[in-house]
């Protein structure tokens, strides 16, 4: 696995693991704790060394099943978790980024991860009833505590991390990214690049429609998140399927998978970028890091990006809540 730097000079593999799907959001949860925490395990075999959970996802659950799994790891590994929402009764219940409540988050999530230090801490979304100057110099002070070593941002704007920044060092920005979703485009990634931070697509599968294992007829079961995503309507999804078959074909006469060709299209971006596909089985972790070795050409990516542009997407890729909550 080939190593990327993201801001501040952090290094991490080219390939991360999203640990979300393994305790919410796709369906029922898996029933066997234990073949998380392997395939979490056997990741770090295949060469990633970049993971990323947060307090909300579960709640806690998340942070908890990652600590534990990549404990006899520390030192190895880089492991991103998140602080911003007010949860009660085990339940998210809205945003809170007051200093106070970051301060809490972060040694809840030190216990929970089993580590002295948390290695890059985003803020999840941005809380418009907390300045986020003070959310960086909350930030700052927990630096200088020796408990975070890196500060992040998910889902901002570009005017919001230019704000951040401005207080303390912004080392990564995550925000959704792919083939079908290129909302960070226009605004956001040219302001990373001016400003030296790095950037963490999640979602680069396109919630798993890019690889091609989602169509019209399939059937996402109780608790799948797709199910209340408009761009997985099936009409919705039949209108972008040309790009997946596209995509398919190149995977063919490249020699890779569908999402190997998806991920390689990210990682030839830029090379500040590194996504974090989550799976919950270690062959797909092993399909992922793999395409580190898939060279797209010029041809290739033009063609790619011509496509995307001539078909577009059919569907917001969030309902109208989570829409609010993004681009602050």
């Amino acid at each position: 696995m080939h190593t990327r730097t993201l801001g501040q000079g952090l290094t991490v593999s080219a390939i991360g693991l999203g640990a979300m799907g393994m305790s919410q959001s796709y369906g029922p949860n898996p029933g066997d704790r234990d073949d998380m925490i392997r395939v979490l395990r056997e990741a770090v075999e295949s060469g990633v060394t970049f993971f990323d959970t947060a307090e909300v996802y579960g709640p806690f659950v998340n942070e908890e099943l990652v600590g534990e799994a990549l404990e006899p790891l520390r030192g190895e590994v880089v492991i991103a978790t998140k602080f911003g929402w007010r949860i009660e009764n085990n339940t998210s219940v809205g945003l809170d980024s007051r200093p106070e409540q970051i301060r809490r988050v972060a040694d809840a999530s030190l216990r929970s991860l089993r580590v002295d230090a948390l290695d890059l801490f985003y803020q999840h979304r941005v809380d418009p009833e907390v300045p986020i100057e003070d959310v960086a110099g909350a930030v700052a002070e927990l630096v200088a505590a020796g408990k975070v070593r890196h500060f992040g941002l998910s889902e901002a704007s570009a005017a919001t991390i230019r704000r951040a920044h401005a207080v303390f060092p912004v080392t990564a920005v995550q925000s959704e990214y792919s083939l079908w979703t290129r909302d960070p485009e226009p605004e956001v990634l040219p302001t990373l690049a001016e400003l030296g931070i790095g950037f963490v697509p999640f979602s680069p599968l396109g919630k798993g429609f890019l690889t091609g294992t989602v169509d019209t007829a399939t059937t996402f079961a109780a608790g799948d998140i797709r199910g209340t995503i408009p761009r997985f309507e099936a009409e919705n999804r039949a209108a972008n399927q040309t790009l997946v078959d596209h995509v398919r074909e190149l995977a063919a006469v490249r020699g890779a998978t569908p999402g190997q060709i998806a991920l390689a299209w990210l990682l030839a971006q830029q090379p500040w970028i590194v996504p974090i596909p989550g799976t919950r089985r270690r062959a797909r972790v092993e399909e992922n890091a793999g395409a580190t070795q898939v060279a797209l050409s010029a041809d290739d990516l033009a063609d790619l990006d011509d496509l995307a542009a001539r078909i577009g997407v059919q569907g917001n890729r969030y309902n109208d809540t989570h829409l609010g909550l993004v681009g602050r």
